[in-house]
């Protein structure tokens, strides 16, 4: 079947990961551009393989080129709700290559080619064979299948631009269900591979954490292949319909998560927030200090309120990990009703980018537009917290209701050991800004510290030995 591809194809490459040490070239990616778009057509060409722009023997080691990865599929029982389903595929798919690694979706795909494949004689071209191949051994309803794959930067700007309008229509479509309207959700493990304890909850208030599937398009998956990663879940009791939590959910998240997770809270970050896979359009983040909460994408170049680059804070809450304070999201999520309700929604997002607020501003409620800082209005928490005040942000009269409400509590410690012998803490009453199920602390001496089920008030602690 893939006689004439140079590398291996296999399932078992999936989660491949092609470090810089390793890498020939960097495909799209946040220092570039590029989009995947999957389209039913009229008149496919079976089989045509095209690649316009440079190849890889045309390119340089250390190379960064944009990527357009464009595929027409035909078929008689192929329908339009369909294109998003199999397009999500392509990340998959394109990772049972061996030496080309795949990340993320749509217009925010990330990808690289190793030193070993180039050297094996891998070519672009040769991409656009295997997913010709895979595609439509994945899905029989596809009968005719043209895969071109663009590396020429004005023809990839283009092309983002096209698949762009492409991805908003078919957001839009979504709107018009609210989770209330619906017997079923849908769970989606496209990413266990990347993120074994993952399970993506999708409902028509929330899309996948991806920004790539929505309702709809679960339920197309799910009928085309009762056996595949996108599968009914019936929603159960519902036990909290501010924060989102289900019976039957909670359930089936258990058992696909291998009982990692036992409770989810579809419309919060506390307690117990969605697990987020590493693919997430977006992070909503808690910041204690303000007791509110930020957002950022994986656009933004910059440092966040807290400290740390979108990077950063991904690799502390993707992986599958439910971590309370911080949950991955799309941004479509972000113009759904239920947009994080149980957290007091927009009036608890205290800062988030300029281009995510531009986006999505229609949804934001009129008296909060003006009220939410970005990263002109200021970047540290001392600006954050005099531009909140200046515009009166809600979120102001909550911390000092908190304040004036809940007692402080003086908490002694008494020295147990003759290595340690200071344990102070600082500062105002506080949320909890973390979660652990079990945290090991760095000791010496003979002295260990593990905490569990911990949650974290103080805004500081000294260790001191005598």
């Amino acid at each position: 079947m893939f006689e004439d591809i140079p590398v291996d194809v296999s399932p078992m490459y999936e989660g491949e990961r092609i470090r810089a040490a390793n890498m020939f070239v960097e495909l799209a990616g946040p220092k570039s551009m590029g989009a995947e778009l999957v389209q039913v057509e009229e008149n496919v060409e079976d089989g045509k393989i095209e690649v316009i722009g440079p190849e890889l023997d045309a390119m340089h080691e250390g190379d960064i080129h944009p990527l357009g990865i464009q595929i027409e599929i035909q078929g008689e029982h192929l329908e339009k709700e369909l294109e998003g389903v199999i397009e999500r595929r392509t990340h998959e798919l394109c990772n049972y290559v061996k030496g080309f690694m795949h990340l993320n979706q749509r217009d925010a795909i990330w990808c690289r080619v190793s030193k070993e494949a180039l050297a094996a004689g891998f070519k672009l071209e040769h991409l656009g064979k295997t997913l010709s191949i895979l595609f439509k051994e994945e899905f029989p309803l596809i009968e005719s299948i043209a895969v071109t794959i663009l590396t020429d930067p004005a023809m990839v700007e283009e092309f983002v631009s096209n698949a762009k309008e492409e991805y908003q229509t078919r957001d839009a479509r979504a709107r018009e269900l609210s989770d209330e309207d619906v017997d079923v959700f849908y769970g989606c493990v496209m990413c266990q591979s990347f993120a074994p304890t993952h399970v993506c909850v999708v409902t028509p208030d929330r899309t996948a954490l991806c920004g790539a599937i929505n309702w709809f398009d679960c339920r197309a998956a799910a009928k085309m292949d009762p056996e595949g990663p996108i599968f009914e879940v019936e929603k159960g009791d519902l036990l909290d319909d501010v924060k989102g939590e289900y019976t039957n959910v909670n359930s089936v998240v258990t058992e696909r998560s291998q009982g990692t997770v036992e409770r989810v809270f579809l419309h919060s970050v506390f307690e117990y927030p969605h697990t987020s896979c590493g693919c997430f359009e977006a992070v909503a983040f808690y910041i204690p200090e303000l007791d509110g909460i930020g957002i950022v994408d994986r656009d933004f170049r910059g440092e966040t309120p807290l400290g740390i680059p979108f990077s950063a804070m991904a690799g502390q809450c993707s992986g599958g990990k439910q971590v309370e304070g911080f949950t991955g999201l799309s941004l479509e999520y972000m113009r759904s009703p239920k947009f994080l309700q149980a957290d007091g929604g927009f009036e608890r997002i205290v800062w988030l980018p300029k281009e995510i607020k531009d986006s999505v501003e229609e949804y934001i409620p009129e008296n909060m537009k003006d009220k939410i800082p970005t990263e002109e209005d200021g970047s540290t928490l001392k600006e954050i917290r005099s531009f909140l005040e200046e515009k009166g942000h809600p979120i102001m009269e909550r911390m000092e209701t908190t304040t004036t409400e809940t007692p402080e509590e003086e908490v002694t410690i008494e020295e147990t050991s003759e290595e340690w012998g200071e344990l102070e803490t600082e500062g105002m009453q506080m949320a909890p800004m973390a979660y652990a199920p079990e945290l090991t602390m760095p000791s010496s001496g003979g002295v260990k510290i593990i905490f569990k089920n911990a949650k974290i008030y103080a805004e500081k602690v000294i260790i001191k030995k005598k």
